[in-house]
């Protein structure tokens, strides 16, 4: 069985390699693999759910994803979610417990878009640690976006703005922990907006380490996906260097093939804890797959590299924090 299941998966690649060539060709100007798409949507969406990690529901769904990646046109997306990825929150107060009291943890978040993932990371973090002295750097780059973010404030047009209903993802309580509530707007509460330094850059500029200096953690989700693999893996690798020695980088939404191979290469310790419930945590991404280049596909144990293709945290380098060891 497991040579025919070989033979099958070699087959199946040889078929999407094909398919991914006729991609590129064009015909009238358009392109057959986006007619092939749109033919086999409805196709899919008749699927039960149940039946779509059967591993050849599942080799149909990869062969059109892998289509989609080729056409998709790739652009500058800046919509998002507070509270997005609730099992990465919690890793990263995981991580936040194991500072030492009254230390300092340095966080950068780039891609910060309206600042949501901002103001998420510090609510969850000095609600957890008070003690500690968090210095976030928050990074865009475009400046009408960051001059957002840095206002706190968040109308029901912000979501017109950025393509995405922000507060889809909060309850009662914590719309309240959040935000003042003031007529139509909701404005970031004063205490989670200190300490903030807001920083025009560019992720992919090999200077933004002369800027920010090393950082703790490096949280750098859902834009690297909007890249062209090979400039998302160029700027994969740049961001690495903002990482200290025995720190995290955060890096969901990133071409899979292009995460691993760096993963790899540069020897990444991939994070164990909450691995699964953080791969499937962001619900969007998860279900743009097969059809859009940014979506999520699923996670498949009989991978032999699962852990290190499915991880969205890696630690990088020695080991720097204490405790280090249970979270692998």
């Amino acid at each position: 069985m497991s040579h025919l299941r070989t033979g099958a998966m070699d087959a199946g690649l040889r078929l999407q390699e094909i398919l991914v060539k006729s991609a590129k060709l064009k015909l009238f100007g358009k392109s057959p693999a986006g007619f092939y798409l749109r033919l086999n949507k409805p196709i899919w969406e008749i699927i039960p759910s149940r039946l779509r990690n059967i591993y050849p529901v599942r080799a149909y769904g990869n062969l059109l994803h892998g289509l989609a990646r080729v056409v998709s046109i790739r652009q500058q997306y800046f919509g998002t979610f507070f509270l997005r990825n609730r099992p990465a929150l919690e890793l990263l107060r995981s991580l936040a417990d194991q500072k030492s009291e009254g230390s300092t943890l340095r966080v950068a978040v780039l891609a910060c878009s309206i600042g949501a993932e901002v103001y998420s990371i510090l609510w969850t973090l000095r609600s957890a640690r008070p003690d500690l002295k968090i210095a976030l750097c928050a990074v865009d780059i475009s400046e009408e976006m960051l001059r957002f973010a840095q206002a706190g404030i968040y109308t029901s047009n912000t979501s017109e703005r950025v393509g995405s209903p922000i507060f889809e993802r909060l309850n009662t309580y914590e719309m309240g922990q959040l935000f003042d509530l003031e007529d139509q707007c909701a404005r970031i509460k004063p205490w989670l907006r200190e300490g903030i330094t807001w920083q025009l850059g560019d992720a992919a500029s090999p200077e933004l380490i002369d800027t920010l200096g090393p950082q703790d953690i490096v949280v750098a989700n859902n834009f690297l996906c909007h890249m062209d693999p090979p400039a998302a893996e160029n700027c994969l690798r740049n961001l690495t260097k903002l990482v200290d020695v025995g720190g995290y980088l955060f890096v969901s939404g990133v071409d899979l093939d292009v995460r691993t191979r760096v993963a790899r290469e540069l020897g990444w310790r991939p994070v164990s804890e909450l691995l699964e419930q953080i791969h499937d945590g962001d619900a969007s991404v998860r279900a743009g797959w097969p059809w859009c280049s940014w979506g999520l596909e699923p996670l498949d144990r009989n991978k032999s590299d699962w852990r290190l293709r499915y991880a969205s945290v890696f630690q990088i380098g020695e080991q720097q924090f204490s405790g280090t060891q249970e979270l692998l």
